[in-house]
């Protein structure tokens, strides 16, 4: 998806650019900070990054950021953005081999 075909943020009553909520920090390692951003995107809900520290000129210069990715969403899709997450996301080796995910040396 281009910048320019980003989904719109959404505005509040008085029409203002709603409140951000932090939803993450990743470390972009393996790509997973575009992916998460991916994958809120693909159901509908608004995002956005910041690099924290010296975090976008180290993204600029070596491709990542040292303190990682904060992802942000709308402060209303923040409980949504979260499931989705915790849904994404599968920490348990044992859980991966259940669900027909290899995980060897």
């Amino acid at each position: 998806m281009k910048k320019s075909e980003r989904l719109p943020w959404p505005k509040n009553e008085a029409g203002e650019p709603e409140e951000a909520a932090f939803l993450c920090n990743l470390m972009g390692l393996d790509l997973d900070d575009n992916i998460r951003i991916n994958m809120l995107e693909a159901y509908g809900i608004p995002c956005f990054c910041t690099y924290p520290g010296d975090g976008t000129f180290a993204k600029i210069v070596l491709g990542m950021s040292g303190e990682g990715t904060n992802i942000f969403v709308p402060a209303s899709r923040l409980e949504e953005a979260k499931a989705l997450c915790e849904d994404a996301i599968i920490e348990d080796p044992e859980e991966e081999e259940t669900q027909g995910i290899s995980v060897s040396d």
